[in-house]
């Protein structure tokens, strides 16, 4: 079972926003990212939990 912290909200605007911001990736990066890999945030963000 993943950590609630790793999980990110299943709202793609919400999750957009957050990678945008996060990361200073553009917007259509980030739906892209998303698109490919879901809304898992460590995947989406490159953050590996311990």
């Amino acid at each position: 079972m993943a950590d609630e912290q790793d999980r990110a909200p299943n709202n793609p605007e919400i999750v957009v926003r957050r990678l945008v911001k996060e990361t200073g990736i553009t917007e259509e990066q980030a739906r892209e990212l998303i698109s490919f890999l879901g809304f898992h945030w460590a995947s989406l963000s490159g953050k590996q939990s311990r």
